[in-house]
């Protein structure tokens, strides 16, 4: 069991450094008012090959879309980290606290990795309080998207956030809502 992931995004350097520790070159940051917006290339990796993520600090979400290579699509519209956003400056920096959600727009919206997370506050590597937090912020994320038809634009809307999205080659970018 690993003690809680950590990244980093540094908007003037346009870095991202990942889970891993190592420093990725972003394509392009973006700050609004309810978050950080981030679009990199994925080197390096067989299954996916560009990763773009909102960080949403309030919800203490950071919700992610991945371009997958031919071969390794998943069945997912969104990936959704339960975690803690501090900003440090122009610095961000995300932590996770292992509970994830899966979402298929208009179909449902399931955690996964709980037992990460069982693991990780049995062993104390999660906090008490972070622990209860995080589930909070992964009910809070179930019901809000439920209640809107399992659409994460919807629920959103809802809470006055609308994301944008860089566009897929050769995909037409839909409108939210």
């Amino acid at each position: 069991m690993h003690p809680p992931k950590i990244a980093t995004f540094d908007v003037p350097a346009r870095v991202n450094t990942d889970t891993k520790g190592v420093r990725r070159a972003v394509d392009e940051y973006r700050e609004t008012p309810f978050g950080l917006y981030m679009s990199r290339p994925m080197i390096g990796r067989p299954t996916a090959h560009w990763v773009q993520s909102w960080l949403l600090p309030d919800l203490g979400l950071c919700v992610t879309d991945w371009w997958w290579n031919p071969g390794h699509e998943r069945e997912q519209d969104f990936y959704l980290d339960v975690c803690e956003i501090v900003r440090e400056g122009e610095r961000w920096v995300l932590t996770d606290h292992y509970l994830d959600l899966v979402v298929r727009t208009g179909r449902d919206a399931t955690v996964v990795d709980v037992d990460e997370f069982v693991a990780a506050v049995a062993l104390g590597l999660l906090p008490t309080a972070a622990a209860e937090s995080a589930m909070h912020t992964a009910y809070r994320a179930v019901d809000g998207l439920a209640s809107h038809g399992h659409d994460l634009d919807a629920w959103l809307a809802t809470l006055g956030i609308t994301l944008s999205w860089k566009e897929r080659p050769g995909v037409p970018l839909q409108e939210p809502g």
